[in-house]
């Protein structure tokens, strides 16, 4: 699909432990966003 240098808006989660965790923390890391659905 060609989005692989593509810029996603930054949102945020709450991780495993319960704290809120924003992609803009992890700027200079590289991420990989896995998504999946069940239906």
């Amino acid at each position: 699909m060609g989005l692989e240098s593509a810029v996603a808006p930054d949102f945020e989660l709450t991780d495993r432990n319960g704290d809120a965790l924003k992609l803009s923390d992890l700027r200079g890391h590289k991420v990989v966003l896995f998504t999946w659905s069940s239906w």
